[in-house]
């Protein structure tokens, strides 16, 4: 029952790959048929080729290297090619006593199973008692699953107890003596399959005992994972990786070259931000206007949010993209809805002023940063919840929330951001030894990119304790506000403006600075990666621009139209 395969002993037994795709996919058990060596044959000649390697480097050894080609072979359902590498090698997949535990665990021989465990050469006692735990556990639950209530709580009180691990659980088997009705649900997950019980057992010995399931497909996956991060221009999904090349993606990758400028601002563009959905972009402007961008195709204006009566200096789309917050330079926040581009709500402090913004992470309310350094969180409607004083923010407009929307994050003092916990009153922060400008938010909420006075971008790890683990440099930066981003293919790009009037790209993980795009001419502000297309990058500039940067060709209409933009090639117009 329960997944126990039924071919007799004198073959070769291969669990079958069509149940969850478990551990025994790859385990086999021992024969004494014509088709493998004895045990005692194989282990001689393991033994003789212990210290071989194999490959130019030295470091590969070739027992190890055959055993995962074997499970390989038994994994993918090449049982007679895996024995014939067996008999042929000398070298087999797992030793006789280990064939016999598997067998035994199939076939729910769990004492047993527990006696040959001992015999196997496990020198941890810890691994055998936590080993004999799960064993025993499941023999207690094929016994309940039977009826045999009196024998499961034998096994319970005369051999999982005493095994000492496993308190916490050990009182859970009773519980389901006690109250019957409550184990169909565990049943359920444990009884499914003995394959499960091999999983578990494969987590708990050493490799070198059973070899991991599918061990030669997670090589080759590494192998494949480090050539793709360690290609400075891999971006894009379309072209999987091959194994009979090594990976190596071009420039061309790259959103490089201006597709279109958009030119409907009349003053400075201070901050622009794609939709979480990659649909819309929003831009803001030192001419207090607000830009909502349609992105299908050419980018086209949708709406003009007028209403604000200072520069607008930052921009948060809500959670479902539907809304839009706007903040006027130290003067009101505004919610707008993108369908009907109407003014919702507006929100405002007596005799103060707003600075920051954002959305909690359901959506139903928000945060401001207020110009006495205090935070404040309102619902929809413009009541104001809670007010929390002190110095919690200073007069950058930069707000954010942690993934779980436990945590505001702002710039508290020139050189420190501060994780608040706004439900415990909990207070963490990130320290650094220049003035800090301005901080952006990966899309997971699990790193921190801070730009710093002196020019210099920093990458902190915020998920669970702070850690910088990443610097680049390259970009100017002395007297503005300059913003940065991530962006690209799983975010494996940097890309920052510049007073210099370029754009700045780095390769994230290397730190490598692979692209400076021109074209703007003045200040590049801001810069967004649209979260949707790893190939649509915009800037905006004090040239009061707005450039959206593609890949190396011209993006154009189907009908050639070049409604709300001037066409580019090349970044020339």
């Amino acid at each position: 029952m329960g997944g126990v395969e039924d071919e007799p002993p004198s073959k070769r037994v291969k669990v079958s790959s069509g149940e969850s795709g478990g551990l025994s996919d790859g385990i086999s058990v021992g024969e004494q048929g014509s088709c493998s060596l004895s045990g005692s044959m194989a282990r001689l000649l393991a033994s003789q080729e212990d210290d071989e390697v194999v490959g130019s480097k030295g470091v590969i050894k070739k027992v190890e290297f055959v055993r995962i080609i074997t499970e390989a072979l038994y994994s993918l359902g090449y049982s007679k090619t895996g024995a014939h590498l067996e008999e042929e090698s000398g070298i087999p997949l797992h030793s006789n006593l280990v064939d016999l535990f598997v067998q035994q665990i199939l076939d729910g021989q769990w004492d047993e199973s527990v006696t040959t465990l001992h015999q196997i050469d496990l020198t941890d006692e810890t691994i055998i008692k936590l080993a004999s735990f799960v064993i025993l556990e499941q023999k207690f639950f094929e016994l309940l699953d039977g009826e045999k209530v009196k024998d499961a709580l034998d096994t319970l009180r005369t051999e999982i107890t005493p095994l000492h691990v496993n308190y916490d659980r050990v009182r859970e088997l009773s519980y389901f003596i006690v109250c019957p009705s409550q184990i169909s649900l565990e049943k359920t997950s444990r009884l499914g399959s003995r394959k499960k019980l091999l999983e578990e057992l494969q987590k708990l010995l050493p490799p070198t005992v059973i070899i991991p399931e599918n061990r030669l497909v997670h090589l080759v996956e590494q192998a494949l994972d480090l050539q793709r991060d360690g290609c400075r221009f891999h971006n894009s999904s379309i072209g999987e990786m091959s194994l009979l090349v090594d990976h190596q993606c071009g420039r061309d990758q790259i959103p490089c070259q201006t597709l279109q400028i958009l030119q409907e601002h009349n003053d400075e563009v201070w901050f622009l931000q794609f939709s979480h959905n990659g649909k819309y972009l929003a831009s803001s402007s030192c001419d207090c206007l607000v830009i909502i961008w349609e992105v299908e195709g050419q980018v086209s204006v949708r709406h003009r949010l007028n209403g604000h009566q200072q520069p607008v200096s930052y921009i948060s789309w809500s959670p479902d993209d539907d809304q839009l917050l706007t903040c006027g330079l130290e003067e009101t926040v505004r919610r707008w809805d993108i369908t009907s581009g109407e003014c919702l709500c507006i929100y405002e402090k007596s005799s103060l002023g707003l600075v920051s913004c954002g959305w909690a992470a359901d959506g139903k309310s928000i945060f401001t940063g207020v110009t006495d350094k205090s935070i404040s969180m309102w619902d929809l409607e413009g009541k104001e919840l809670e007010c929390w004083k002190g110095q919690r923010t200073i007069r950058i407009a930069d707000l954010g929330i942690t993934n779980d929307g436990k945590e505001l994050i702002t710039i508290c003092k020139e050189n420190a951001i501060l994780l608040f916990g706004w439900e415990t009153n909990s207070e963490k922060f990130i320290e650094e030894n220049q003035v800090i400008t301005s901080f952006a938010l990966s899309e997971d909420r699990k790193f921190l990119l801070v730009s710093l006075w002196n020019g210099d971008l920093h990458l902190w790890n915020i998920d669970g304790c702070s850690k910088l683990i990443a610097k680049y440099k390259g970009h100017k930066r002395s007297r503005l506000l300059v913003r940065s981003c991530f962006g690209g293919l799983e975010q494996a790009f940097i890309a920052s403006g510049s007073e210099d009037s370029q754009v700045y790209i780095w390769h994230r993980l290397s730190g490598e600075l692979i692209f400076t795009l021109a074209g703007h001419s003045g200040a590049v502000n801001c810069v967004s990666w649209n979260p949707a297309n790893p190939h649509m990058l915009a800037s905006a500039s004090d040239d009061r621009t707005v450039r959206i940067w593609g890949l190396n060709r011209v993006n154009t209409n189907s009908n050639g139209s070049h409604s709300n933009a001037t066409h580019c090639c090349n970044g020339k117009s």
